[in-house]
């Protein structure tokens, strides 16, 4: 038995683990008994009798979003800032602790599943932190993100367009987001024959080291292995996907003969199959160069930066976050130029 310890980190990565294992109950068979903040949902909710008190932790004051609030409770603000310099050190280590007795107990640690957002100050600025101490503290062990990019819009929009649901709760979307991690983690939990291991994505899926942000792809479709193959064959054909000159082969398949599992009165229909796919494509690179523009215009003006100094941050350390976003985009274009020129000869024949 090797085992993965699950980290959720702020209200994204809480509420998300929330449905996940409300899911991964469903798929196993485990029967569970039937303004608080997230932490104490879950200590309160049906699922409680999954977690050992001792792993939930809360600090004694929120990481906040950069806002001011008319309400009559006083405003936080330095979201980033407070969860990585301030409230984030005070509750480190209260982490790690906990992390390390659960390690403790593994007999075959392969390391960790990380659910956060890149928003919001506990999510972002407290995952950043946890990240650094988990690759200082745990430096072999693998670590897969399931990380929430603050663009909402389409997950939106796939739950009114497709499910029919007009004003999609947090709850609609966490429950699609976790049959997305309950596809990619399946052949983990069940017998599989391709990412069997959490070595084994990174193997799949990163050909260089700072190339390590693939996108998920979900849908039901026809999954029987000459079925699969057949659809492959048919891409290739087509051309539809333009692969890099030193990637020829493209896809790698496995089957998990374990059907998809749907929380009961749910928005999404019943399927005996479904596919999720991995891709680490070139095409996030526009999200990192509307980031760098979003960036560019904020910093130009130094709004908010006064409020991140003041929580011990230096202001050199935006240009050198804003230099290393530059260099990614970087490498993303050149991981990707000989595809684009490919693609431009042949549309001169």
């Amino acid at each position: 038995m090797r085992e993965v310890i699950s980290v959720h980190v702020g209200q994204a990565g809480v509420q998300i683990g929330n449905a996940c294992w409300e899911l991964y109950t469903i798929e196993h068979g485990l029967s569970v008994d039937l303004e608080p903040n997230v932490i104490d949902e879950v200590r309160t909710g049906t699922y409680r009798s999954l977690f050992h008190p001792e792993t939930m932790i809360t600090g004694k004051e929120d990481a906040a979003n950069n806002c001011e609030s008319t309400s009559k409770t006083t405003s936080l603000t330095s979201s980033d800032a407070r969860g990585h310099y301030t409230i984030g050190k005070e509750l480190v280590d209260t982490v790690l602790e906990q992390v390390r007795r659960l390690a403790d107990n593994c007999s075959g640690l392969q390391g960790f599943f990380v659910f956060h957002s890149f928003g919001g100050g506990t999510g972002s600025g407290f995952g950043a932190l946890l990240m650094e101490r988990l690759s200082t503290d745990y430096g072999k062990k693998s670590k897969l993100e399931f990380s929430v990019y603050p663009a909402p819009k389409i997950i939106y929009d796939i739950c009114r367009r497709n499910l029919g649901i007009s004003s999609p709760s947090f709850t609609n979307l966490n429950r699609l987001i976790a049959q997305v991690v309950s596809s990619i983690t399946a052949s983990l939990r069940f017998d599989g024959s391709l990412n069997v291991d959490l070595n084994e994505f990174q193997t799949n899926l990163v050909p260089f080291p700072r190339i390590h942000f693939p996108l998920a792809t979900y849908a039901p479709v026809i999954s029987a292995e000459k079925d699969v193959n057949a659809a492959v064959a048919n891409v290739r054909t087509k051309r539809t996907i333009q692969f890099v000159d030193w990637c020829p082969t493209g896809f790698k398949l496995g089957i998990c003969n374990e059907p998809p599992a749907l929380v009961p009165g749910g928005d999404l229909a019943k399927v005996s199959r479904s596919l999720c796919m991995l891709s680490n494509t070139t095409s996030i690179a526009t999200a990192w160069a509307r980031l760098d523009n979003k960036f560019d215009l904020l910093y130009s003006k130094r709004a908010f930066v006064h409020w991140y100094v003041g929580e011990g941050m230096e202001e050199g350390e935006f240009s050198e976050a804003r230099e290393d976003l530059a260099a990614l985009e970087k490498d993303y274009e050149e991981v990707g130029i000989d595809s684009v020129d490919a693609e431009e000869e042949e549309g001169e024949y």
